[in-house]
């Protein structure tokens, strides 16, 4: 029996979900703007209750590792270490760009994952029809987005999809906008995080790292931002 914990508060969603040899046995799904650090350890707390476990039964937990928001993804991935330290458990990191891409697995066309940034660029990345990366992960100004891409028609997924259909402007690159989730989800994070360390072991041996693409936004108290 595999039993891995799923955590995400990296963008505008704070989640977590059990997974019971795949099978999701506890979950919680929150969409929220700010606040992750109040919410994420009680919705940690309901899950595992409602899984009905432990965390020293757990084989193994995943995060996500961004890119997001400076705030969220340090929580995670702090309360994520945390866990995974005191119960002597691997601890294996995800991105938001690929954990959206798994919701949408029914393709033939490349799939470019676009999350917002809370800035003028957008986080974007691009997937083949097998969810593996055409790219590395990067933050992209919409008038660059068009300059990112190979020739031919994509589906674009994501919350910041409408600002790449925008900026595009071209009916025949943009063949679907996806309907399906637009925020990384722990239910997909736990399993991407299970795949691959029953690939990989050794990918647990380092706790991950926080995946950032920009600095964040910071400036000292009593002065104004440039």
């Amino acid at each position: 029996m595999t039993l891995v914990l799923g955590l995400d508060s990296a963008t505008d969603a704070c989640s977590a979900a059990v997974l019971r040899d795949g099978l999701v046995t506890g979950y919680r799904f929150e969409t929220l703007k700010r606040g992750h650090a109040e919410r994420l350890m009680p919705i940690i707390r309901d899950v595992m209750a409602e899984a009905g476990v432990s965390f020293t039964e757990l084989n193994l937990i995943a995060t996500t590792v961004g890119p997001g928001g400076f705030t969220g993804l340090r929580i995670g991935l702090a309360s994520a270490r945390g866990l995974a330290l005191a119960a002597g458990l691997p601890l294996v990191g995800v991105t938001t760009l690929e954990t959206v891409a798994r919701a949408h697995p029914s393709r033939k066309i490349p799939l470019l994952v676009a999350l917002d940034t809370k800035r003028t660029d957008i986080y974007l990345q691009l997937f083949d029809p097998g969810c593996l990366p055409m790219n590395d992960p990067a933050a992209v100004m919409p008038s660059e987005i068009a300059h990112t891409l190979p020739d031919g028609p994509i589906i674009v997924a994501g919350n910041a999809r409408e600002i790449v259909v925008s900026a595009l402007n071209d009916p025949t690159r943009v063949r679907v906008v996806a309907q399906g989730p637009v925020l990384p989800d722990a239910a997909l994070v736990a399993t991407i995080g299970c795949e691959r360390f029953t690939a990989c072991p050794d990918a647990a041996l380092t706790l991950p790292g926080a995946l950032y693409l920009r600095p964040p936004v910071t400036r000292l108290p009593g002065t104004l931002p440039s």
